[in-house]
């Protein structure tokens, strides 16, 4: 990108490229392709590498963990065999989360879950922290531990613009 400056309009200056620099070196600093699913079950001792992992080595290094926090904290794997409503135990999912990407389906519906669809994008609208504690909490038919599988955040503070960037101005 170049940008061009006027002095009285009637006569250029030299262009001036301020496009970006890549010139340093970069790093992750964090990864966070669901929201809250690796700051509640990547233990501390391991945040920094979880981190700095490349998402296709997360579910080997990661997923026992994960699991182990899904039994941990939700009575919805308290017992072998306990499975959420994707049909998911413990560790099968736990391998799932493990992965920090945010799945999106090329050729069908994007939404991180409307009832049918799941994991298959994200909506601005999509109500992701519910999802995920309906997927950790609320068992085989999200029924299980119902104080557990809401956060009671029902709307945005403002409605989302219709174009782009679609995101509501600040207050």
């Amino acid at each position: 990108m170049g940008l061009t400056s006027c002095d009285k309009d009637d006569n250029m200056m030299n262009p001036v490229d301020n496009g970006p620099d890549f010139s340093g070196t970069y790093m992750t600093a964090d990864q966070m392709g669901r929201p809250a699913i690796n700051t509640v079950f990547v233990p501390s001792g391991m945040k920094d590498n979880f981190n700095v992992t490349p998402p296709s080595q997360m579910g080997a290094m990661y997923a026992s963990a994960f699991a182990d926090g899904l039994r941990a904290l939700s009575p919805a794997y308290a017992n072998p065999g306990d499975a959420n409503a994707l049909g998911l135990d413990a560790d099968t999912f736990g391998s799932v989360l493990a992965t920090d990407i945010l799945t999106v389906s090329t050729t069908g519906t994007t939404t991180f879950y409307d009832g049918t669809n799941v994991l298959t994008g994200r909506n601005l609208a999509d109500d992701v922290i519910t999802v995920e504690l309906l997927l950790i909490f609320g068992g085989e038919d999200f029924s299980e531990n119902p104080g557990l599988t809401d956060d009671n955040v029902n709307a945005n503070d403002k409605a989302f613009d219709t174009s782009f960037p679609y995101l509501a101005s600040p207050w």
